[in-house]
């Protein structure tokens, strides 16, 4: 199922490699407030990620001008775009980089949270008038979401979330989501009638969704070696979050069953970051890697490992 078909779907009403740049944990901390995004006061969150381009600038410029983030540093190999001083994205390129195949493991789609609907409206406002292609853009009754991809194919999703409290959940703790119509004039008619300077501050990565060769194999890996919780199912797809979110981070096999692990100088996701607030959640999942012999390596201020695809992630509190 491709990117198209998926949203597409939406109308019918249902419903993460090279070591490149590294992450920095200083880079990734975050000041939580009375305005910080449910997703980010769970016990752990998604922090950041890392994509490898064959076109720095095409994709950089893109990030920039469409979707709104900031050069916050370069780097002999790459750029780190942000919020503010806030570091979301790192773009990194080689000579020997090589374009993934549609049906690698890798990235399924990046997805921004907005901190609020005003600022899913601004931004669409911004993507209509600027003339950005979209894929599609869906109601998940939990949350509001539009996509599209970049210059190289990564998919991309800019969303906001509907307030928690009006989340409703199965008896075994499951959310319940949909793939609903999402009225796309409505929200552009909602927005505020003032000039986009950007993505907004509070403006997060509020989860990954990655493509993978085995749902069964996910669900072993994101749910019992990294403790993560079992939020949603789909057919041919797992959604997995910490503290009662919709999802952190998702796994489906609609454009990759049977993937292997990626080669070392494949483009699109590289690695990413899962940020711990809880120190206990941390401990636990580094000692169920432990464990289970899992291979992992203390390196830029946090445990670092990949999945059984080849993706990169860096645990760190």
């Amino acid at each position: 199922m491709n990117r198209r078909r998926f949203l597409g779907f939406a109308t019918g009403g249902m419903v993460a490699a090279t070591a490149g740049t590294p992450l920095t944990a200083e880079a990734g901390e975050q000041l939580m407030t009375e305005e910080t995004s449910y997703a980010l006061t769970r016990p752990a969150y998604i922090d950041q990620a890392h994509l490898v381009v064959t076109d720095l600038g095409l994709v950089s410029g893109f990030y920039q001008s469409m979707l709104g983030l900031k050069v916050i540093e370069e780097t002999a190999s790459g750029e780190l775009l942000g919020v503010g001083a806030l570091p979301l994205l790192t773009l990194t390129t080689a000579g020997n980089a090589a374009t993934a195949p549609r049906n690698a493991a890798g990235l399924f789609h990046t997805a921004f949270l907005m901190p609020n609907r005003n600022e899913l409206a601004r931004w669409l406002r911004h993507a209509a008038h600027n003339n950005v292609a979209l894929d599609g853009a869906s109601d998940h009754l939990v949350s509001e979401a539009i996509y599209l991809s970049d210059p190289e194919g990564n998919g991309i999703e800019i969303y906001a979330d509907r307030p928690h409290e009006e989340w409703k959940f199965h008896q075994d703790g499951m959310v319940e989501m949909a793939t609903q119509r999402l009225d796309l004039q409505a929200l552009y008619n909602s927005a505020p009638d003032d000039r986009w300077e950007g993505m907004a501050e509070g403006t997060a990565i509020g989860h990954l969704h990655l493509q993978v060769g085995d749902i069964p194999q996910a669900d072993a890996f994101y749910r019992d070696v990294l403790g993560l919780k079992l939020m949603a199912r789909y057919p041919g797809a797992s959604f997995f979050a910490t503290g009662g979110y919709h999802h952190h981070l998702a796994a489906n096999i609609w454009n990759s069953r049977g993937a292997t692990a990626r080669t070392d100088n494949m483009t699109g996701l590289s690695d990413y970051r899962i940020r711990f607030n809880d120190k206990a959640a941390l401990d636990a999942a580094v000692s169920r890697l432990d464990a289970l012999e899992v291979k992992s390596e203390k390196r830029d201020g946090g445990v670092f490992l990949r999945d059984p695809w080849g993706i990169g992630l860096t645990l760190s509190a």
